[in-house]
């Protein structure tokens, strides 16, 4: 698992043990690269040779042996690239494949709290953006930085054998690289951070607006969406331009150092050539001047990676983001339980949400029998939604105990529990896939019989069959392409296919028409026939027939009863009731 390994306060040291799982790729990928890259440290000597041959009217067959080893350096950049390109593209594609899978795998396991905090946009900007970035620096990076190493020890080892007296001129490229670089790491990297926080702003601001569009068109409030907007585009904007800004300083520096020494060079070649200081030929002052100037075209184009080397290691920060979160839901070592009865009993339990001034709930005493059906009511913000995300264990109690069949749910492993579980939301959560996809997510290996049945009792068969492809007809995004009624009566399906004992109803007709929500219900009630079911209702008259209600008012019990006691009580149930019949 990478993210036991994975440090992005380290992002260098994380990039290389990444790769070390293809180090021998890696050898190979950069062998072939030294090969097929020879040609730029080898052809300057071959120049250099040919121009002495014609000035120092040398044998004419070492004419033809340099153009004989010319066109063979040439030639073997064919297949040498190809071998690298391949190697390398494995190498890339592999470990972005891997920091995808491992992302999406981490968020399965933090928290719904984690999720809630972070929203879709931020996530798809890290599983997506982030990912591209480390991939782009590692393809960019080995073919930059591999070529500079290797043509300033091409150029330094083939002038230290040809002109030793210039090797200290090529080795000042070293310090002056090393220099800058620095420099820029500390300028950049802070405008990098600053940059990507400000996209990873917009992405969840695009996800908002893209969630609230049916709001917007309907009210008209599209200039109000726009000047929300602006704002944060404005921000990416003035983040990205300081980092522009950084970059292009730095890239002008870079390139004039580099030119003055290339011309410092060519005059010290001339000069020596000239006063005879040293023993340098008409080619080897072309040698050290097209040495120096392939060799400051590598290194500024190696400073010209140095932003794409910051955004890709500021990525790797922000993906350690998720893969070093702490909020994760503990599991391992507990007890796994093989089968569910749905006994559940609630025993002083509490719950405060983390820096809230008051608990959301507090004092739940509740026990609940194997197929019993408990429905929770209150007015807004009274605590429903915090208690069926305490039931399905998406957050544990803070004070309290809640447990099953007799167990301490703190000591389960959750995951066997949900195995028994089915949620039918408020609204029905569907993909982009078939009606089959839909219905059998998760359960794979469910025959026809099984999900035609399912399908009828959740009194959808009958429009499913009137559908052009039957259960193949692609839903749409979100189930973008049924109905309201349909979407919910395909997460009814959904839900029987599981066979589940214990069954969790989030408000699951309110947003329904008069006609909808009739056969929605009738599918409910086959669905909870026989099953623990836990009801959080806004239509009280939908909850007529649970074994109890419990009436919640300020993360209290205010009440506990059938509808007929509660409605004899004259208390807060009544008063609820009475509003709605009005």
């Amino acid at each position: 698992m990478l993210g036991m390994d994975f440090d992005g306060r380290r992002p260098v040291r994380t990039i290389l043990h990444l790769l070390a799982a293809s180090k021998w790729r890696l050898i190979l990928a950069t062998l072939a690269f030294a090969v097929k890259d020879s040609p730029i440290w080898l052809l300057p000597l071959l120049t250099a040779n040919i121009i002495d041959v014609v000035v120092q009217h040398r044998p004419i067959a070492q004419l033809w042996l340099n153009a004989a080893v010319l066109a063979a350096i040439l030639l073997q950049n064919i297949p040498m690239h190809m071998l690298w390109v391949r190697q390398m593209s494995h190498i890339v594609r592999h470990l972005g494949t891997d920091l995808r899978s491992e992302l999406a795998g981490r968020l399965q396991q933090l928290s719904i709290a984690f999720h809630t905090r972070a929203g879709a946009g931020l996530l798809q900007t890290k599983l997506v953006r982030d990912v591209e970035n480390v991939e782009m620096m590692l393809q960019q990076v080995a073919a930059g930085d591999t070529s500079a190493i290797l043509t300033l020890l091409g150029a330094i080892t083939l002038t230290a054998i040809r002109v030793p007296a210039f090797v200290p001129l090529f080795l000042l490229v070293v310090p002056c690289t090393a220099a800058l670089v620095a420099a820029v790491r500390r300028r950049s990297g802070a405008r990098n951070e600053e940059f990507r926080r400000r996209v990873e702003e917009l992405s969840a601001r695009v996800d908002e607006m893209a969630h609230l569009m049916p709001i917007t068109r309907a009210h008209a409030l599209e200039q109000e969406a726009v000047h929300r907007m602006r704002g944060t585009v404005e921000d990416v904007r003035a983040a990205g331009l300081r980092l522009d800004l950084v970059n292009g300083r730095f890239g002008a520096m870079s390139w004039v150092t580099y030119q003055l020494l290339g011309a410092a060079c060519l005059i010290a070649a001339g000069w020596a050539a000239w006063t005879g200081y040293a023993p340098v030929s008409a080619g080897d002052v072309v040698l050290l001047s097209t040495y120096f100037a392939v060799l400051t075209s590598s290194v500024i184009g190696l400073f010209g990676l140095a932003p794409i080397v910051t955004k890709g290691l500021e990525s790797i920060r922000s993906i350690g983001e998720v893969l070093s979160a702490p909020d994760l839901e503990r599991n391992e070592g507990k007890e796994r339980i093989s089968r569910v009865r749905g006994e559940i009993a609630l025993e002083g339990v509490g719950y405060r949400y983390p820096e809230a001034g008051a608990p959301a709930l507090t004092g739940v005493d509740l026990t609940v029998a194997a197929g019993e059906t408990i429905a929770f009511v209150g007015p807004s913000g009274s605590g429903k939604s915090t208690m069926l995300n305490l039931l399905i264990g998406f957050i544990r109690p803070t004070e309290g105990r809640i447990r099953l069949d007799g167990r301490d749910m703190e000591d389960l492993d959750l995951r066997a529990f949900r195995q028994a579980v089915s949620v039918v939301p408020q609204e029905p959560v569907l993909f982009d896939g078939s009606i089959w996809d839909n219905v059998t997510y998760g359960r794979r290996e469910l025959g026809a019989a099984t999900v035609t049945a399912a399908l009828r009792d959740a009194n959808a068969l009958e429009f499913v069959e009137a559908l052009p492809h039957g259960w193949d007809t692609l839903v749409g995004e979100r189930g973008a392409l049924l109905s309201g009624g349909q979407r919910q009566r395909l997460a009814i399906a959904r839900a029987l296919v599981r066979d589940p004992r214990v069954l969790l109803l989030d408000e699951a007709t309110s947003a329904l028409d008069s006609e909808s929500e009739a056969l929605v219900q009738q599918a409910l009630a086959r669905l909870m026939r026989g099953r623990t079911t836990f009801v959080v209702a806004h239509r009280l008259a939908t909850i007529r027939n649970a074994d109890r209600i419990v009436v919640l008012s300020g993360g209290r019990p205010a009440e506990v009863g059938t509808h007929e006691e509660l409605l004899a009580a004259g208390g807060l149930f009544a008063r609820l009731h009475g509003l709605q019949s009005v």
